[in-house]
C-alpha cells in the first residue's frame, strides 16, 4: 500500500468527476435552450437510452480487464498485453454484435415508445455505442495499469470535448447534430487515450517485457474475462434497477406526471453526493485486485481502512446539509416550482449516503474477485426496494417512495459491510465512528439556527462544514498532520515521508 498514494490520487479523480457532473448541466441548460422543449426531450430520450445500453452492456470485459491487469502490470507486462489482447477481441465481437443489433431494432424500440418519428434519430444514436465503448475501453485499461492522473485528464477533456462538440452541433444542425456531437466527443478520447497508449505504455511494456526475459507471446485464458465479465454486468443491471426502481414506480403507482418529474428531481440532486464519491470505485477496483492476488490482508485492510474514513468524514456532512437546506438547494436547481421535492430530498439524502458507501465498498468486494456477493445483494436490494415501495407509495406517495428507497439502501449498505468485516476483518475503528457520528450530530444540531434562504445558506454551510471540521480536531481524529498532508497533496509536492504518514494512519484508525 505504500506504493499509492490513494488519498491524492483520488483528489484528481474527485475533481475530473465534478468537472464532468458540471459539463453535463452546462449542456442541458444549453441544448434546452438551443433545441426547445419538444427537440430537447428527444434527445434526452435517444442519447439516455443509447448510453444505457453501452454502460450496462459494455462495461463488464473492460472492468475484467483493469482487475486482471491490476494484478499483474508490475510483474508480468508480457501478461498485460495478452490481457489487453483477449480484451480488445472479445470486447470488439460483443460491441459490434450491439451496435448491429441496435441499429436494426431502431424501428422496434421507436414503435414501443409510441413515436416511429424517433427511428432516424435512433440510428444516428448508434454511433454513439462503438465511440463510448472504445473510449471506456481505454479509461478501464488506465484503471489496471494505475494511471489514475491520466485517467482525470481524459475524462476532464471528454468533459471539454462533450460541452463544445454537443453544444457546437446542437447550434448548427439541431437534434441531429446534438446526438452524433455526443459520439464525437467520446471517439475524440479515444484517440488521444490511444495515441497515449502507442507511443508510450506499449512501447515501456515491450521494453520491458524483452528486458526481463519474458514470454512475449504470453496467453490469457479467454474464460477468466468471461466468467468475471458476465457477474459485473449483472451486478451493473440489477444496481441500476436498485437505483432507478422508486422512479418508476412512482409513475406507474400514482400515474401523475407532476408528482413524477417533482421526485425525478429530488432524486437527480439528492444523488450529487454519489457521483462525486464514484472517483473512489475506479481506483478500489484495481488496488485492491493487487493486493489480494498478492495475498497481502494488511494492505487490502489498510486501503480499506483509508478509504473508509475519507468517505465518511466527507460524506456525513454532506448527507446533513442537503437534507438541512434541501428546499434551497431545490430552488436554485429547478425554481420554486419544484418546492415540493424538498421534503423527499431531505429524506432521499440520507439514503443516498447509505447507497454512497454500499457501491463504493462494493467494488472493494469485486476487486477481491467476490462479484457474486455484490450481484446477489443488488438483485436482493431491487427486490426489497420494490415491495418497499409498492407498499408506502400507496400511503405516503413521494415520502413513501423515499423512505422505502433509504430503507432499502441501509439494509444493502449493512450487507455489505458485513461481508467487508468476514473477509476482511476490522476496518474502521470505533472511535472514529463515534467521533464523526458525535461531529455529525453537532452540526446537524446547530443548523436549526441557520437561515435557509435561497443563496445564504451556502454560507451557513460553508460554517457548518468549518465547526465540523473543528468538532473532529478536537476529537484528535483530524489532526495537523491531515491538514499538512492536504496541502502537500494540492500543491503536488512529490514527498515519499508522505506515503508513509499515510499509511500508518491505519494504526490510530
Amino acid at each position: 500500500m505504500a506504493k499509492y498514494n490513494l488519498a491524492k490520487s483520488t483528489l484528481w479523480l474527485v475533481v475530473s468527476e465534478i468537472i464532468f457532473n458540471l459539463s453535463g448541466y452546462i449542456i442541458h441548460a444549453f441544448v434546452g435552450r438551443i433545441l426547445g422543449p419538444s427537440d430537447y426531450g428527444r434527445y434526452g430520450l435517444v442519447v439516455t437510452l443509447t448510453t444505457m445500453v453501452i454502460i450496462l452492456i459494455g462495461n463488464g470485459i473492460p472492468t475484467a480487464m483493469a482487475k486482471y491487469i491490476s494484478e499483474v502490470f508490475e510483474t508480468n507486462p508480457s501478461m498485460v498485453l495478452a490481457i489487453k489482447k483477449k480484451a480488445v477481441l472479445l470486447q470488439s465481437i460483443l460491441i459490434g454484435s450491439v451496435t448491429l443489433l441496435f441499429f436494426l431494432s431502431a424501428p422496434l424500440i421507436s414503435r414501443a415508445l409510441g413515436d416511429p418519428s424517433l427511428t432516424p434519430l435512433f440510428r444516428i444514436s448508434t454511433l454513439i455505442i462503438p465511440a463510448f465503448a472504445m473510449a471506456s475501453f481505454y479509461f478501464s485499461y488506465y484503471t489496471g495499469l494505475h494511471k489514475f492522473n491520466l485517467q482525470s485528464i481524459l475524462k476532464t477533456l471528454r468533459s471539454i470535448f462533450k460541452v463544445l462538440a454537443i453544444v457546437g452541433l446542437a447550434w448548427v444542425f439541431s437534434v441531429e447534430g446534438s446526438i452524433v456531437g455526443f459520439a464525437l466527443a467520446a471517439f475524440f478520447v479515444f484517440l488521444i487515450a490511444f495515441a497515449f497508449d502507442q507511443l508510450k505504455y506499449t512501447r515501456d511494456l515491450k521494453k520491458s517485457a524483452k528486458s526481463q526475459n519474458l514470454n512475449s507471446q504470453a496467453h490469457f485464458e479467454t474464460k477468466k474475462l468471461l466468467n468475471y465479465a458476465w457477474q459485473i454486468i449483472l451486478f451493473f443491471l440489477a444496481y441500476e434497477l436498485l437505483i432507478s426502481i422508486d422512479l418508476y414506480l412512482v409513475k406507474g403507482i400514482l400515474r401523475d406526471d407532476h408528482l413524477t418529474g417533482i421526485y425525478n428531481a429530488a432524486l437527480t440532486v439528492g444523488r450529487l453526493p454519489y457521483y462525486i464519491f464514484y472517483a473512489l470505485t475506479i481506483m478500489l477496483l484495481p488496488v485492491i485486485s493487487r493486493t489480494t492476488s498478492a495475498n497481502d490482508i494488511n494492505s487490502t485492510r489498510g486501503i480499506i481502512n483509508q478509504s473508509m474514513r475519507i468517505m465518511i468524514i466527507l460524506l456525513v456532512p454532506a448527507v446533513i446539509l442537503m437534507a438541512k437546506f434541501a428546499e434551497p438547494i431545490i430552488n436554485i436547481f429547478y425554481s420554486s416550482t419544484y418546492g415540493e421535492a424538498a421534503l423527499p430530498m431531505s429524506i432521499l439524502a440520507y439514503g443516498v449516503g447509505f447507497l454512497t458507501i454500499f457501491y463504493v465498498m462494493s467494488f472493494v468486494l469485486n476487486g477481491a474477485g467476490k462479484t457474486k456477493i455484490t450481484m446477489w445483494i443488488s438483485i436482493f436490494g431491487v427486490v426489497l426496494n420494490t415491495i418497499l415501495n409498492y407498499i408506502l407509495i400507496k400511503q405516503y406517495a413521494l415520502v413513501g417512495s423515499a423512505v422505502a428507497t433509504t430503507i432499502t439502501s441501509f439494509v444493502i449498505m449493512l450487507a455489505i459491510l458485513y461481508y467487508i468485516h468476514t473477509f476482511f476483518g476490522k476496518f474502521i475503528g470505533i472511535r472514529s465512528i463515534m467521533n464523526i457520528s458525535a461531529a455529525g450530530l453537532l452540526m446537524y444540531f446547530v443548523s436549526f439556527f441557520f437561515s435557509e434562504g435561497k443563496f445564504v445558506f451556502i454560507i451557513w454551510s460553508v460554517i457548518l462544514f468549518a465547526l465540523y471540521l473543528l468538532m473532529l480536531y478536537v476529537f484528535k481524529e483530524v489532526t495537523k498532520k491531515d491538514f499538512e498532508y492536504v496541502k502537500k497533496m494540492v500543491s503536488r509536492k512529490k514527498e515519499e515521508n508522505l506515503k508513509e504518514e499515510l499509511s500508518n494512519k491505519k494504526a490510530t484508525i
